[in-house]
């Protein structure tokens, strides 16, 4: 199954001259969401992970369905300020400005191996952030996966963990 024919395209979305890839459409296709999932759960079970983590907020819509599919746990990785209890920050250079991400103090175990999902690798700024929050909380980060590749802004460049798309756009 091609995937790309259930991944919608809206231009001028968010703002003209943005072409937005839409998964709204591939999760509404009981097959397709069943096959990305397959292939995902193929992607990361090479990991052997013990848990995954999903970045804000698309990638939960991939990982805690992975998750379940392969027995495993789910973590949230989030913007500052979204997590109740006590959480370990981190904070990374945008284009114009910064951002931070947190996960919870006590959601990794030191040396738990932890696969990170998202929907999207576009710049590969929000993923390598992440990555390196899990580092720092103790866990040994695996690799990343995620359904769309950007190719065109290199973001794959910015990681130094394993990544797998499923559908990669070349502009």
């Amino acid at each position: 199954m091609n995937l790309k024919d259930h991944i919608r395209t809206i231009p001028d979305f968010p703002k003209p001259g943005i072409l937005f890839y839409d998964i709204s459409t591939l999760l509404a296709h009981a097959e397709a969401w069943q096959v990305t999932m397959d292939r995902l759960a193929e992607a990361v079970a090479v990991h052997k992970p013990d848990i995954l983590a999903g970045i804000e907020s698309r990638g939960f819509l991939v990982a805690a369905p992975l998750a379940l599919k392969l027995g495993l746990g789910f973590i949230m990785v989030r913007k500052k300020g979204k997590l109740p209890g006590p959480t370990l920050p981190y904070s990374y250079d945008l284009e114009y400005g910064t951002a931070t991400i947190e996960i919870q103090t006590d959601a990794i175990a030191p040396g738990q191996r932890v696969v990170l999902l998202d929907d999207l690798l576009a710049t590969g700024g929000t993923l390598a952030a992440a990555a390196r929050l899990l580092s720092q909380s103790g866990a040994d980060v695996q690799g990343a996966a995620c359904l769309i590749e950007l190719a065109f802004l290199g973001g794959r460049a910015k990681l130094d963990i394993p990544i797998t798309t499923l559908v990669s756009y070349d502009s």
